[in-house]
Parts: C-alpha cells; sequence; structure tokens
C-alpha cells in the first residue's frame, strides 16, 4: 500500500523546517516522491537472464528439444535440425516475453530489484533534485534536502558546500533512522518531521542563527 501525506502533515512539515530554521542559518527542503524510478530495465534483465537461462538448458540437454518437438506436434516423421531450432526459437521467445509481460506490475517488478539498485537510484534521484532545487541556492551554501522515497523506504540528505565542508554522512545517522523507523510504520509525515529536528540541532551546531540571516527558500513539503 502507498503511503499517503496529507494535507494537514504538510503544515505539520512546514512549521517543523520553520522552527528548526529558526534557530541555524541554514535552509532545509524536504521532498517526498512515490518512487525514484520506473525500474523499466530491470524487467528486461530478468527477461534476458530467462531466455540465456533456457539457452543454457537446452544446451545441457538436447534431448529435451525433441521431446518437446514430440509432445506438441505429435509422432511425425524426425525433426530436422531447422525445424528444432525454430522450436528452441519459440520457446526461448516465449519465456522472454513472458517475463517481460509479468514484469510490467510495478510492485513485482520493485519487489525483485535488488536493494543496491534501489539505493543508487534514490541516491541519484536526491542528488539531481538538490541540485535543481537547492544547490548554491543560499547565500551561505548552507541548504540541505531531506528526500524520502516511498515505495523503494528509503531516504538521502544531501548537504550544500559549507555543511558537508564541517559535517560527515555519519552526522545524519540519527535522523535517517527517524525517518525511516517511521516510514516503516506508516508514518512518512512523522518521521521526516523527526528528521527535521534532528537536522535543525545539527546545523543550529554549525551554524547558529545570525541577525542579518533570511529565509531563502519555502519552508515547505514538496510531493514529487
Amino acid at each position: 500500500m502507498m503511503l499517503r501525506i496529507s494535507a494537514e502533515d504538510h503544515g505539520r512539515v512546514s512549521e517543523a523546517i520553520a522552527a528548526a530554521e529558526q534557530k541555524s542559518d541554514g535552509e532545509i527542503i524536504a521532498i517526498s516522491a512515490e518512487r525514484s524510478d520506473a525500474y523499466h530495465d530491470v524487467g528486461l534483465h530478468y527477461a534476458v537472464l530467462v531466455a540465456f537461462l533456457a539457452l543454457a538448458y537446452f544446451a545441457a540437454l538436447p534431448g529435451q528439444l525433441e521431446f518437446w518437438w514430440t509432445l506438441l506436434m505429435g509422432w511425425t516423421a524426425e525433426p530436422s535440425p531447422r525445424q528444432l531450432l525454430t522450436l528452441l526459437f519459440a520457446i526461448v521467445l516465449a519465456k522472454f516475453l513472458a517475463v517481460l509481460f509479468l514484469l510490467k506490475w510495478q510492485p513485482l517488478r520493485m519487489l525483485l530489484t535488488p536493494g543496491s539498485t534501489k539505493s543508487r537510484r534514490v541516491r541519484r534521484r536526491a542528488v539531481m533534485l538538490f541540485r535543481t532545487s537547492a544547490e548554491r541556492r543560499t547565500i551561505g551554501r548552507t541548504g540541505i534536502l531531506i528526500y524520502l522515497s516511498m515505495a523503494e523506504h528509503r531516504a538521502e540528505i544531501v548537504g550544500d558546500e559549507a555543511i558537508t565542508a564541517v559535517t560527515t554522512p555519519e552526522c545524519w545517522g540519527d535522523a535517517m533512522t527517524a525517518l525511516l523507523r517511521e516510514v516503516k510504520a506508516g508514518r512518512p509525515a512523522d518521521g521526516i518531521i523527526a528528521a527535521i529536528g534532528l537536522i535543525g540541532g545539527v546545523l543550529a551546531t554549525h551554524f547558529p542563527k545570525s541577525k542579518d540571516d533570511r529565509n531563502q527558500i519555502p519552508d515547505k513539503l514538496i510531493e514529487l
């Protein structure tokens, strides 16, 4: 079941961002996406794999090809090499197309997509969105993106130059844990709010609020 974020949740996230930014010069951007990729190539890869496995099977057990010929065509004259190769092509093509068709069903495709592939795609999209929405859009290079990809149950935190200069990825471990814990429990907005609070604390330590700081990026949750 796809998790949803209500209008009330949007308001709560906006309030959390505003509260966190009251203590820091940092600018927090929160983006939630239904998923980070369609993973069509995963379906194609599985279909190709099944086709190669079928070829390997008949290469190892060539007698099975004659068995299938007899099963399908009945007791006819002994098949020629051309007929057997045509049958082999038809079987391999049928398996390829069947797997490709089955994996057009998104839930199955997501289930069979390796976790490492999901992590890479989520990270890639998070970086792309950060570059288009936050990178170098703040005077002090203090923008930071919280990106949640619902279908993959994965998240990324991407910071601008000034933030990455004084922090490490480990700094965001508690925020990531809090975010994903709530997402897995079916409360994505609560997870985002918890992460915002923890990230705000880190930003307040390294970039305390200055007198001339102003809000440079709207305090809202963006849903894609």
